[in-house]
């Protein structure tokens, strides 16, 4: 088990890697699997040092119901967005910035937070306190900002908790 732990020391970045490559050169062969899977191997070996913590997730099977939630709310607000673009006017657009208190803390639920905002159009995240307390996200459209909070903590960040705290 050390042995494999020593080879093989980031095993989720090493299937992602691995996939990724697959996908970038657009070729399911084998010699694509296996340079896929030698790079998967090898760089999170080679940044092994870089990386003094790994992380530790509680529930690794709720990311798959965590990826459909942010796809939908993608689907959704593209719509919603385009809508706002085409049919509201600038003067009745309410643009906000928006403080989101965190209750997480290992860096990497917040930056997966982070990057959901980012990726939902119409919000996108601006800075984290240096303490990593809070998150300034702006919205292009937030008449109640109180209620974009709260749905963003209850959406996301409670699911986020789940699976990494």
């Amino acid at each position: 088990m050390k042995l494999l732990q020593r080879l093989v020391p980031h095993p989720i970045l090493t299937l992602l890697l691995t996939i990724a490559w697959v996908l970038l050169t657009s070729t399911w062969t084998l010699n694509s699997l296996v340079f896929g899977f030698l790079l998967g191997i090898g760089i999170p070996f080679l940044t092994q040092p870089y990386w003094p913590n790994q992380m530790r997730m509680k529930k690794p099977l709720k990311i798959a119901a965590y990826i459909l939630l942010v796809l939908y709310d993608i689907i959704v607000a593209n719509v919603v967005v385009a809508r706002i673009v085409v049919f509201k006017p600038n003067s009745k657009r309410r643009p906000a910035w928006i403080a989101v208190p965190l209750d997480l803390r290992t860096p990497e639920a917040i930056t997966v937070l982070a990057g959901t905002i980012t990726m939902t159009p119409g919000t996108v995240s601006a800075d984290v306190s240096a303490e990593g307390h809070a998150l300034l996200v702006h919205c292009l459209d937030a008449s109640d900002p109180d209620a974009v909070r709260d749905s963003i903590k209850q959406r996301y960040e409670r699911r986020l908790m789940e699976i990494f705290e």
